[in-house]
């Protein structure tokens, strides 16, 4: 967790940015309409993300529609003819062409724009990968498309199972491993875009092997299909007529084939220029921009890196070598790179719909931003708010629990004589005793509004005032929840009454000041919790109770936010040990005296 550790004033002001996070149950109350300094005008980057993803889906289907017909190979070529026939029929109506054309041009073309408008080609291995098998597609399909869709359109070709795998296996081996290896190329990027696409939804752990098994039963299925067709083919050519008899059907002739050759290589060499042309764009855009003075960006780490214009910060950042988090390659899906921005807010554009509906997502405060979506003019200091290999899991966690100094009233629990209890019961009885005392405990923080941060053995420690913007609410409501926690251990002291040696007591210690409140713990069990001075202090408090022999004590503080009648009580001090300052509170021994 990337949260202060102390109060000076630099870090006071990264806190203040994010001070103020509605939090409920350890989680921040997300409301509904977006924040107002949000945007909701037209994206150009949502609507080239929902381009990129329609398309890709069309390009899926047909793919598929692919590989479940090589699979009834395996069955014999003429049930996966009749099948191949079926399964195409839809995309060589001149619709279904329209479609795929429409997809196929789309999806290249967001390929080569992705290219030219990043400032930055350090990217993630995974977006390497799915990238550079991307580009690599259309040169190995381009000489089986030429003699497939594009020799039936211009030279009167008829494609079938047959003349193809007499083809690929007999006149030209070399184009069988070709075949190979397009189908394992588009698959795997077909599956690195899905799994990169559904892993930062919550549903998506669970139908992970589901998904993945059939991401590997399907090309397994289909090559296999075609390495048993390409075996029966060899078998079959041993009769002299039959590749010849293929051939003459199919109307290709060694001119065609030929003609087919030519095509592929115009359309590589097409394909190979145009992929030039982003790059070449990018040299243009860098000479043109080198004489510009660039904008600053200051991250927390001390590190201070100029900006490329148009350069998001991620961009920047990995352009820099400095780590930072983004699971879904900066496509503003899981937050993970999300950023709290300490200085140059206000020169920053207002965000847009595909930022905005992210950052709501979370319940993002006032300063944070998405690395991957900003794009600064001007000087800027940032920092990052999860760790720099956070999962897409952890871009779930709400936005205002990074950790930020606010005024909090915290509760400290301690059960007594629970050593009375360990010597008097069996393990099993004593762990039935204690799980029922912090199942009561727990229901009175959720009926009056307390969260559950922590506990340590026979206590735990509870938090009020995450979910209001009136702390005092949190004091008042901590003074209801000892209430209820008192009459729930009445309770249970009469349920238990036969297995308990003596009835069950409480100590209760509530404080209310200012302490870092935050998630904390590891990255993939973290809890709302508090730091500080503050809870030493409410600790110190909940100890006294034995001393005093009473079941609440609470601070002055706390007594004066919460509206506690204090007329008549007797104020008591505590020195604190080792520096701590000292501590006024009042003994609070009976239920009425938690009124308010």
């Amino acid at each position: 967790m990337n949260s202060p550790t102390s109060v000076d004033q630099k870090k006071r002001s990264a806190c203040d940015a994010v001070d103020g996070a509605v939090i409920a149950n350890g989680k921040p109350n997300v409301s509904s309409e977006l924040p107002e300094h949000m945007t909701t005008g037209w994206d150009p980057r949502m609507l080239r993300n929902n381009l990129r993803s329609v398309s890709a889906l069309v390009l899926l289907a047909f793919v598929v529609c692919h590989l479940v017909a090589h699979s009834l190979l395996l069955v014999s070529l003429d049930q996966a003819g009749a099948a191949l026939y079926i399964l195409m029929y839809p995309w060589r109506t001149a619709i279904g062409t329209a479609i795929l054309a429409s997809a196929l041009l789309v999806h290249y073309l967001n390929a080569l724009w992705s290219i030219y408008v990043r400032r930055s080609l350090c990217l993630s291995r995974w977006e390497l990968w799915q990238l550079g098998l991307g580009l690599c597609i259309p040169l190995l399909l381009m000489l089986h498309v030429s003699s497939t869709r594009i020799a039936e359109s211009l030279l009167g070709v008829t494609s079938h199972y047959s003349s193809v795998l007499i083809v690929q296996w007999l006149l030209s081996p070399w184009l069988g491993v070709l075949q190979a290896t397009a189908v394992l190329t588009v698959w795997t990027h077909a599956c690195l875009g899905i799994h990169f696409w559904l892993h930062t939804k919550a549903w998506y752990a669970r139908w992970r092997p589901v998904l993945g098994g059939l991401g590997l039963l399907l090309p397994t299925l289909a090559l296999a299909g075609y390495v048993a067709a390409g075996n029966q083919l060899l078998r079959d050519s041993e009769s002299p007529s039959f590749v010849k008899l293929s051939l003459e059907e199919s109307h290709l002739t060694d001119q065609k084939r030929a003609e087919i050759g030519q095509i592929a290589r115009i359309g590589s060499a097409t394909y190979l220029a145009l992929v030039l042309l982003p790059f070449v764009g990018r040299g243009v855009r860098g000479w043109l921009y080198r004489r510009r003075r660039s904008p600053l960006l200051n991250h927390s780490s001390g590190r201070t890196v100029p900006i490329l214009p148009g350069a998001t910060v991620l961009e920047t950042l990995r352009q820099n070598g400095i780590p930072h988090a983004s699971a879904c390659g900066g496509r503003a899906r899981c937050t993970t790179c999300r950023i709290l921005v300490t200085r140059g807010l206000d020169r920053l554009p207002a965000p847009s719909r595909l930022e905005s509906g992210a950052l709501a997502r979370i319940g993002a405060t006032p300063g944070m931003r998405l690395a991957c979506q900003i794009c600064p003019t001007a000087d800027i200091s940032v920092m990052p708010l999860l760790a720099a290999n956070a999962s897409a899991a952890q871009g779930a966690i709400r936005g205002g629990i990074e950790g930020s100094e606010r005024l909090i009233t915290v509760v400290f629990v301690d059960l007594r004589g629970s050593e009375i209890l360990g010597k008097a019961k069996l393990p099993y009885d004593l762990l039935y005793i204690l799980n029922q005392f912090f199942h009561e405990m727990t229901k009175a923080l959720d009926a009056t509004n307390g969260h559950y941060a922590q506990f340590a053995g026979d206590g735990l420690m509870a938090l009020y005032g995450l979910n209001v913007k009136d702390p005092a609410t949190g004091a008042a409501d901590a003074l209801r929840g000892a209430r209820e926690m008192l009459a729930r251990i009445a309770q249970l002291n009469s349920r238990l009454r036969g297995d308990l040696p003596q009835p069950l007591r409480i100590g209760i210690g509530i404080h209310f000041s200012e302490a870092i409140v935050g998630a904390m713990g590891p990255p993939a069990s973290q809890i709302i919790s508090a730091i500080g001075e503050t809870v030493n202090t409410c600790a110190r408090l909940e100890r006294l109770t034995k001393k005093h022999d009473c079941p609440v004590i609470i601070s002055r503080r706390a007594a004066e936010m919460a509206g506690l009648d204090i007329i008549g009580r007797e104020l008591h001090q505590a020195a604190g040990d080792g520096g701590a300052q000292t501590v006024e509170f009042y003994t609070l021994k009976t239920m009425a005296d938690l009124r308010v």
